[in-house]
């Protein structure tokens, strides 16, 4: 999935940086899967229930744990570092199309003999997840869902000048500018650490550019795990309002939906704080 050793090395690098930075008690731990080996960074409270958190598209677990920093005290947690992404799992990349991602997060959680697990991601993470729902809900105690993919889509043609232009100028020119406007759009708020990190990603990685599908009303009526949503007003590539609309047709009443009204696709830390209170709200 690397273009080269050195852009691994330089990526890991960072990835590496950044679980250093977060200062919590870690250890990894390496899962053999029917997919590949999956790596899992495991802290905060053993004696707590589990909650599994699964970072979005280009990114990996460190990424996952600051964004729901906070949560150490009130559970075990588990950052999964997704398959075929620039982190440390292996680079066999699943197909958004059939129930591949459910199997894995679900052989994920049997070999961790997990029980009411809680699982929260961001992005990409949200499919995921999701998929992980229709796949089979068994150990599954609620979800957490910020301004997922696999409900909406926005605009492909302001999602083409605004996102995919920027990142492909980027990766022809190398400079960095390129990058900045993409970040423009997608978050909230400036983010050092994602410029350095997809400044990488951007050269280094082969991202995986399919189209991202939408669940199917049937399926989506059948689940019954509850699910709480965090829409973002202002997001490009899942509009918020949007979402919610579809949402509240299709998924059972267990649905709760919230609207992050000044948020963007990526959530700044104050949305990242108030998401977490959620999360600890529903667990007592």
């Amino acid at each position: 999935m690397y273009t080269s050793e050195k852009g691994k090395k330089e990526i890991l690098g960072l990835y590496n940086q950044k679980i250093e930075e977060l200062n919590i008690n870690y250890k990894y731990k390496l899962i053999d899967t029917s997919f590949g080996v999956t790596n899992l960074i495991i802290t905060g409270n053993a004696s707590k229930p589990p909650i599994i958190l699964v970072h979005g598209s280009n990114g990996c677990a460190p990424i996952a744990l600051e964004t729901y920093k906070g949560l150490e005290n009130d559970f075990q947690i588990f950052a999964i570092d997704v398959l075929a992404q620039p982190n440390k799992s292996a680079d066999t990349r699943m197909s958004m199309k059939n129930d591949d991602y459910g199997k894995w997060m679900h052989e994920v959680i049997d070999a961790l003999k997990l029980k009411n697990v809680t699982l929260a991601g961001f992005s990409f993470g949200g499919l995921i997840i999701l998929k992980t729902l229709e796949y089979k809900e068994k150990n599954i105690k609620e979800v957490f869902l910020s301004a997922p993919a696999y409900i909406v889509n926005g605009n492909p043609l302001k999602a083409l000048f605004k996102v995919f232009i920027p990142m492909k100028f980027y990766m022809k020119t190398k400079k960095t500018k390129y990058v900045e406007c993409f970040l423009k759009e997608v978050f909230t708020k400036q983010d050092d650490f994602a410029l350095q990190f997809l400044s990488k990603v951007f050269l280094h990685f082969k991202m995986d550019f399919t189209p991202v599908p939408v669940i199917k009303t049937a399926a989506a009526k059948l689940i019954k795990t509850p699910i709480t949503i965090f829409a973002a007003k202002n997001d490009l590539m899942f509009p918020g309002e949007k979402m919610i609309h579809r949402c509240r047709e299709i998924f059972p009443s267990s649905l709760q939906t919230i609207l992050l009204s000044e948020s963007k696709h990526v959530q700044n830390s104050f949305d990242n704080r108030y998401i977490v209170e959620i999360i600890k709200k529903a667990q007592k």
